[in-house]
C-alpha cells in the first residue's frame, strides 16, 4: 500500500530533509510539499494525503487558524506538528482541536519516524515536556491526557508467546483457534503500536507496560 504524505514548511531545506526520512522509512510513498498555509490547504484537500507534517509558522494565516484549518481539510487523518515554540496556551489548543503529534524541529529521523507510526496507528505523540502540560490541570483548558494504545487480551496472549519464540502456527495450536485469527490479532496490535513487525510489537507492548492483565 503506497503511503500518501504532504510536508508544509516554508523552508526548502528542511522540506527536503523530512522527505528525505519519509522516503527512507516508507519506500515507495508519494510526497507533496506546501511553503504557506493556502497551499497547504490546497494540496491537502487535492491530494488528500494519509498524513501530514506541518510547520506552525508559515506565511498566510497565524499558527492557531492556519493548522486548524488544516486539521478540518484533514477530516480526521492525522496531523504532527513540527514546532521549536514553547507556547503551552496555543501547543494545548491544538491538542484540543485534533492535532495528532507535535516533535521538535530539530528531531532526528528516528523519532519523526517513530511518531509517524505511533500516528498512523491512530496513537498520539507527545514530547515529555508536553505529557506533562496535557496531564496537568490549567486555567482555560479541561484536563487532558493523551491516547495510548490499548490491546484486547487475546493479543496480550498472542504477544506473550511471541516473546516465547513460538511462531503463529504454533501460538493457534495452544490457544485453539485458526493461524489467520492470529496473523489478523498481530496485525492490529502492530497497527496499535506503530510496530513494523511481531517482535518490535511485542518489544513495544512490554516496554508500554501492555503486557500485564488490566
Amino acid at each position: 500500500m503506497t503511503m500518501h504524505f504532504l510536508i508544509c514548511d516554508d523552508h526548502a531545506i528542511l522540506r527536503e530533509a523530512i522527505a528525505d526520512t519519509l522516503e527512507g522509512g516508507f519506500p515507495g510513498c508519494e510526497i507533496r510539499q506546501a511553503a504557506s498555509f493556502p497551499e497547504a490547504w490546497r494540496m491537502a484537500q487535492d491530494f488528500a494525503p494519509d498524513l501530514a507534517i506541518c510547520d506552525l509558522v508559515m506565511p498566510g494565516a497565524d499558527p492557531l487558524a492556519g493548522v486548524t484549518t488544516l486539521l478540518g481539510i484533514m477530516r480526521g487523518r492525522p496531523v504532527l506538528v513540527l514546532t521549536g515554540t514553547e507556547d503551552d496556551q496555543l501547543m494545548l489548543r491544538l491538542f484540543e482541536s485534533g492535532v495528532a503529534g507535535f516533535a521538535g524541529k530539530n528531531s532526528g529521523s528516528a523519532v519523526i519516524l517513530a511518531a509517524i507510526r505511533l500516528l498512523m496507528a491512530g496513537g498520539r505523540y507527545l514530547p515529555p515536556r508536553l505529557l506533562d502540560l496535557v496531564g496537568a490541570p490549567h486555567p482555560d483548558h479541561r484536563p487532558l491526557c493523551p491516547e495510548a494504545p490499548r490491546l484486547t487480551a487475546q493479543q496480550r496472549r498472542v504477544l506473550l508467546l511471541v516473546a516465547e519464540g513460538k511462531q503463529n502456527k504454533v501460538i493457534a495450536q495452544e490457544l485453539g483457534v485458526a493461524p489467520s485469527t492470529i496473523k489478523s490479532h498481530l496485525q492490529h496490535a502492530m497497527r496499535q503500536l506503530g510496530a513494523a513487525n511481531r517482535i518490535e510489537a511485542w518489544r513495544e507492548a512490554d516496554r508500554l507496560g501492555l503486557l500485564r492483565a488490566p
